[in-house]
Protein backbone atom coordinates (compact mmCIF):
# COMPACT_ATOMS: atom_id res chain seq x y z
CA UNK A 1 0.00 0.00 0.00
CA UNK A 2 1.39 3.62 -0.79
CA UNK A 3 -0.06 6.14 1.13
CA UNK A 4 -0.06 10.04 -0.16
CA UNK A 5 -0.07 12.06 2.36
CA UNK A 6 -2.10 15.52 1.95
CA UNK A 7 -0.95 19.19 2.38
CA UNK A 8 -3.29 19.25 5.76
CA UNK A 9 -1.01 17.06 7.34
CA UNK A 10 2.96 17.58 8.08
CA UNK A 11 5.38 16.07 6.06
CA UNK A 12 6.41 14.60 9.20
CA UNK A 13 4.40 11.76 8.52
CA UNK A 14 6.23 10.64 5.70
CA UNK A 15 9.57 9.64 7.08
CA UNK A 16 7.23 8.16 10.35
CA UNK A 17 5.77 5.75 7.72
CA UNK A 18 8.53 4.67 6.08
CA UNK A 19 9.93 4.16 9.33
CA UNK A 20 6.85 1.60 10.09
CA UNK A 21 7.40 -0.02 6.46
CA UNK A 22 4.90 2.22 4.95
CA UNK A 23 5.52 3.87 1.22
CA UNK A 24 4.66 7.19 1.47
CA UNK A 25 4.91 10.12 -0.19
CA UNK A 26 3.86 14.35 0.67
CA UNK A 27 1.83 16.09 -1.98
CA UNK A 28 3.76 19.09 -1.03
CA UNK A 29 6.95 16.70 -3.50
CA UNK A 30 4.34 15.70 -5.90
CA UNK A 31 2.17 18.93 -7.11
CA UNK A 32 0.94 22.77 -6.13
CA UNK A 33 0.34 23.21 -2.38
CA UNK A 34 -2.88 25.02 -3.91
CA UNK A 35 -4.18 22.03 -6.04
CA UNK A 36 -7.69 21.08 -5.81
CA UNK A 37 -8.66 18.37 -3.96
CA UNK A 38 -10.49 16.71 -6.57
CA UNK A 39 -6.58 16.65 -8.13
CA UNK A 40 -5.41 15.33 -5.45
CA UNK A 41 -7.64 12.27 -5.63
CA UNK A 42 -7.15 11.81 -9.52
CA UNK A 43 -3.69 11.79 -8.51
CA UNK A 44 -3.94 9.28 -6.29
CA UNK A 45 -6.28 6.99 -8.40
CA UNK A 46 -4.15 6.83 -11.31
CA UNK A 47 -0.87 6.05 -9.44
CA UNK A 48 -2.60 3.33 -6.89
CA UNK A 49 -2.19 5.56 -3.45
CA UNK A 50 -4.04 5.61 -0.45
CA UNK A 51 -5.13 9.19 0.42
CA UNK A 52 -4.28 10.49 3.70
CA UNK A 53 -6.12 13.82 5.04
CA UNK A 54 -7.24 15.80 7.89
CA UNK A 55 -9.31 17.03 5.63
CA UNK A 56 -12.91 16.51 5.89
CA UNK A 57 -13.54 17.50 2.37
CA UNK A 58 -12.55 14.51 0.56
CA UNK A 59 -15.19 11.65 2.06
CA UNK A 60 -17.56 14.63 -0.16
CA UNK A 61 -15.96 13.91 -3.24
CA UNK A 62 -15.30 10.42 -2.89
CA UNK A 63 -19.49 10.68 -3.10
CA UNK A 64 -19.83 12.43 -5.71
CA UNK A 65 -17.40 10.54 -8.02
CA UNK A 66 -19.37 7.14 -7.46
CA UNK A 67 -15.83 5.07 -7.74
CA UNK A 68 -14.03 2.74 -6.07
CA UNK A 69 -11.52 4.24 -5.68
CA UNK A 70 -9.00 6.11 -4.56
CA UNK A 71 -9.04 5.20 -0.93
CA UNK A 72 -8.69 7.43 1.66
CA UNK A 73 -8.34 7.11 5.39
CA UNK A 74 -8.93 10.64 7.64
CA UNK A 75 -8.02 11.59 10.63
CA UNK A 76 -10.26 13.26 13.31
CA UNK A 77 -7.86 14.64 16.00
CA UNK A 78 -7.15 18.07 17.49
CA UNK A 79 -3.37 17.54 17.63
CA UNK A 80 -2.38 15.25 13.80
CA UNK A 81 1.46 14.82 14.46
CA UNK A 82 3.04 11.28 14.32
CA UNK A 83 4.39 11.73 17.69
CA UNK A 84 0.74 12.32 19.32
CA UNK A 85 -1.32 9.94 17.09
CA UNK A 86 1.21 7.77 14.25
CA UNK A 87 0.40 4.25 16.94
CA UNK A 88 -3.34 5.01 16.07
CA UNK A 89 -3.04 5.96 12.37
CA UNK A 90 -0.87 2.73 11.96
CA UNK A 91 -3.06 0.46 13.68
CA UNK A 92 -5.94 1.34 11.81
CA UNK A 93 -4.05 1.27 8.68
CA UNK A 94 -3.24 -2.50 9.71
CA UNK A 95 -6.71 -3.05 10.28
CA UNK A 96 -8.04 -1.89 7.83
CA UNK A 97 -5.13 -2.93 4.76
CA UNK A 98 -7.66 -5.07 2.53
CA UNK A 99 -10.58 -2.43 2.99
CA UNK A 100 -7.85 0.43 1.87
CA UNK A 101 -6.80 -1.78 -0.61
CA UNK A 102 -10.19 -2.80 -3.01
CA UNK A 103 -11.54 0.88 -2.41
CA UNK A 104 -12.67 2.64 1.45
CA UNK A 105 -13.35 5.59 3.09
CA UNK A 106 -11.71 5.33 6.66
CA UNK A 107 -12.23 7.56 9.23
CA UNK A 108 -10.10 7.39 12.50
CA UNK A 109 -11.05 8.97 15.64
CA UNK A 110 -10.02 9.02 19.65
CA UNK A 111 -11.38 5.51 20.44
CA UNK A 112 -12.32 3.80 17.07
CA UNK A 113 -12.12 3.67 13.23
CA UNK A 114 -14.77 3.75 10.77
CA UNK A 115 -15.35 1.78 7.36
CA UNK A 116 -17.51 3.30 4.50
CA UNK A 117 -16.78 0.94 1.55
CA UNK A 118 -16.69 2.61 -1.94
CA UNK A 119 -18.73 3.41 -4.13
CA UNK A 120 -20.28 6.11 -1.22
Amino acid sequence: MKVLVDMSLSPAWVSFLAGHGVDAAHWSAIGRASAADSEILEYADAHGFVVFTHDLDFGTLLAARKTRGPSVIQVRFQDVLPNSIGDIVLRALRTTQSHLESGALVTVEPMQHRIRLLPI
